[in-house]
């Protein structure tokens, strides 16, 4: 998982927030959790996670500490998701206050293999799998098309990252709602527990020569690539005359 740190509440209120949190749960189990959208919303939802959460199949409050599989996990932290936003647009009623959050969670358990899910702001969610090799949340429309032309469920980890990274540094040229630093935490199956917890600022040296590199090869790309013969035939005849 990446997440970036940046929230803003319009142009002239621009702050940094750690969105990726590695939940403390023990040595058995490693869950982590990314959000994006409304910051009161999510903030909240992670608390009443802490405090535990009242399941509605169940009538009982569960916690992410005891649940049986990173799936009712995901359930768990839904129900608290769509708890914290039912509860929030009560008191904000009338007002021009967007509640719309996400959340990106996953881990593992006793070593079975990492699940991850984007979360939605009802609460539901939807699973990564072989044919959705990644998820993604908050301002992505930028970005997805370097992971659609890039990203496969064979990818390498550390192929993984570097074309994150280049999907966060298209998105942030483009959008001044995404920025640095950027958190990375990686987990590998049989483990259930954190192989990488990373935070990259501007003094990164990678993530500067890559980015350089990325927007050079771009540019010798598009160069590489002939003139349409349509958009060339214009001058052509201009010529002649």
């Amino acid at each position: 998982m990446l997440a970036d740190t940046r929230t803003n509440a319009g142009v002239d209120n621009i702050s940094t927030y750690r969105k990726l949190r590695v939940l403390e749960t023990g040595h058995d189990r490693v869950l982590i959790v990314t959000s994006a959208g409304s910051l009161s919303v999510t903030q909240s939802a992670t608390s009443r996670v802490a405090l535990g959460v009242i399941m509605p199949d169940s009538g009982e409050k569960e916690f992410i500490e005891t649940a049986p599989s990173v799936f009712r996990c995901a359930q768990i932290i839904g129900q608290a998701l769509s708890d914290a936003r039912t509860s929030i647009e009560l008191v904000v009623k009338g007002e021009a206050v967007s509640t719309d959050a996400s959340l990106l969670f996953g881990g593992s358990i006793d070593g079975r293999r990492p699940r991850m899910f984007l979360i939605y702001g009802a609460g539901n969610f939807i699973e990564c799998q072989q044919d959705t090799p990644f998820l993604q949340i908050g301002e992505h429309k930028y970005g997805k098309p370097v992971l659609d032309r890039m990203m496969s469920f064979e990818t390498p980890m550390a192929e993984a990252i570097k074309i994150a990274l280049i999907s966060f540094s298209a998105t942030m040229r483009s959008n001044l709602a995404v920025g640095l630093p950027i958190d990375i935490a990686t987990v590998r199956s049989g483990t259930s527990r954190i192989e990488l917890l990373h935070r990259i600022d501007s003094e990164d040296s990678y993530y500067r020569e890559m980015n350089d590199r990325w927007s050079n090869a771009l540019r010798a790309a598009a160069a590489a690539i002939p003139l349409p013969d349509y958009a060339s035939q214009p001058d052509a005849m201009l010529a002649q005359d």
